[in-house]
């Protein structure tokens, strides 16, 4: 039971991230709360992933990437939106930000620090937040990706047929 109340709290937060996210751009309502939903359900699927699995945060991003990206493209055939209306407000409550912060922090002690043992240290933290951040970033990038080029001509086919009935 547990489990289950920190997913629902873990993708409530992320569908109010969302939606904080997604109104910067003046979309239609009914885009801003499928944002919010996505960004509930691809957040909650990768705090699931990684309490469950023996998945690391970068496979489970892509994970939750595609399912958002998937579910962008059902959604815009039903909203008659772009995907990428929503798509991309849903993602960024899963921007690692935490692990940015550590290595520029970490980058500043370097630059600060004179001691050579803990010079190795601040080195090993750079790159381990580094790359977590970057590999966290591309599998953001890439798993939202995918369905939005392979289902290129459904996620806009909805808006042409817009811009026809208006002639």
């Amino acid at each position: 039971m547990n489990l289950v109340f920190s997913i629902l709290a873990d993708g409530l937060f992320a569908a109010i991230a969302a939606i904080g996210f997604a109104v910067i751009s003046n979309p239609p309502k009914k885009a801003v709360l499928v944002a919010a939903l996505l960004a509930a359900i691809g957040h909650a699927l990768r705090f699931f992933l990684l309490k469950n699995t023996n998945l690391d945060i970068a496979t489970a991003t892509i994970i939750a990437a595609f399912s958002i990206g998937m579910l962008s493209i059902y959604f815009a055939k039903i909203i008659r939106c772009p995907a990428e209306v929503f798509s991309f407000p849903s993602l960024l409550p899963m921007i690692p930000g935490m692990f940015a912060y550590k290595t520029i922090l970490a980058l500043m002690k370097f630059l600060k620090c004179k001691d050579e043992l803990l010079l190795q240290g601040l080195i090993v933290d750079v790159f381990r937040n580094g790359l977590t951040t970057i590999f966290i970033l591309f599998s953001l990038v890439i798993g939202v990706s995918i369905p939005l080029f392979v289902f290129h001509k459904q996620s806009f086919m909805m808006t042409r047929h817009l811009k026809v009935d208006k002639k």
